[in-house]
């Protein structure tokens, strides 16, 4: 399941909810101001980055800048703690699934995300000859096939 930590007055992350909803892919939100973050939340990030804290903090962050902070100088455990109390610092939004994590909004990027199967369709890999596999036609393609699929759960409840 996709993990978006987001908050309220971010535009990235309402771009990026809305893109998901867009392509019905499901996903959690952790509004990171509502929900306390735990050291797992941090592990998790952490453990998809490639340069460790220097791919989730703004070091540009108000809070981090009135503290004169060197994340050089902090151990791990204080920037977690650090983070944990100050969630403002996080770059948003930070979305997770499995061991791919893209923090921002990007629109190329965010593709990543996307289904299995309606990367098959988009690649024409089990589509029938004469389907033109554009990228609008191929959503439609999905979109029918996931109504089908809830239409036979219903049916079959």
């Amino acid at each position: 399941m996709i993990q978006i930590y987001t908050t309220p007055s971010c535009s990235s992350c309402r771009k990026a909810k809305k893109w998901f909803d867009d392509h019905r892919i499901e996903y959690r939100e952790k509004n990171i101001f509502n929900i306390k973050l735990t050291r797992d939340d941090i592990v998790l990030m952490l453990k998809n980055t490639e340069s460790g804290f220097d791919d989730i903090i703004s070091t540009r962050s108000k809070v981090f800048q009135e503290k004169n902070l060197n994340m050089d100088e902090m151990s791990m455990r204080d920037l977690t703690n650090f983070i944990i109390e100050n969630p403002s610092v996080l770059r948003r939004p930070i979305i997770i699934e499995n061991a791919k994590m893209q923090v921002g909004y990007n629109e190329d990027e965010i593709r990543t995300f996307i289904p299995r199967r309606l990367r098959e369709i988009i690649m024409c890999t089990t589509c029938d000859k004469g389907h033109d596999c554009d990228y609008k036609n191929a959503l439609d393609i999905y979109f029918r096939e996931l109504q089908e699929r809830e239409e036979k759960q219903l049916h079959s409840n």
